[in-house]
């Protein structure tokens, strides 16, 4: 069996010169890498005390979701704004060019339980740290972040510091 990080396709030059983007498609089309990605980062977990993983659209529904059954967790998705059927609060942050919102339900997450958040890249750590605010208005603690994949020349963990980060695999570049 190959190592993680040789799932991952690299492909310069996408979608801008000068830019690595690191495909995780490859690793979830091979029946190793998708296990060895979601037994790396569930690793992290294993002496870990939580009550939920969170994880946004798409890929933290991807990586989350197993993780969750595996641990015997449930499963709170965080999604684009106007994607969920029920009451919502949402969080706006922003993006290279712009800004995004995303949403939770507002009754998934009990004042005090204890949550992880699940995805597959930290990049600017913007998304993230957006998905920490919705948690903790609702009352909930953030325990652990777990990522598949950090890009740490963009230097992500800067907007996440105080919590607990880890990243199954990190590349130097942006």
């Amino acid at each position: 069996m190959k190592k993680l990080e040789e799932y991952v396709r690299s492909i310069p030059d996408f979608p801008k010169p000068g830019i690595v983007f690191r495909d995780i498609t490859t690793v979830l089309q091979d029946k190793d890498g998708l296990r060895l990605s979601i037994d790396a980062m569930q690793e992290f977990l294993k002496d870990t005390d939580f009550d939920l993983v969170v994880g946004p659209e798409s890929r933290g529904f991807i990586f989350g979701v197993p993780i969750a059954y595996n641990m015997n967790k449930g499963f709170v998705p965080v999604r684009k704004k106007g994607k969920l059927p029920s009451e919502t609060i949402s969080q706006e942050y922003d993006l290279e060019y712009g800004s995004a919102t995303l949403e939770i339900h507002k009754d998934a997450i009990k004042p005090g339980q204890r949550v992880v958040i699940i995805d597959d890249l930290i990049a600017t750590g913007g998304t993230t740290e957006a998905i920490i605010k919705l948690i903790e208005k609702l009352g909930g603690e953030v325990v652990k972040v777990v990522f598949l994949m950090e890009l740490a020349g963009l230097e992500g963990r800067k907007k996440l510091e105080g919590y607990d980060v880890q990243a199954a695999l990190r590349f130097e570049g942006k």
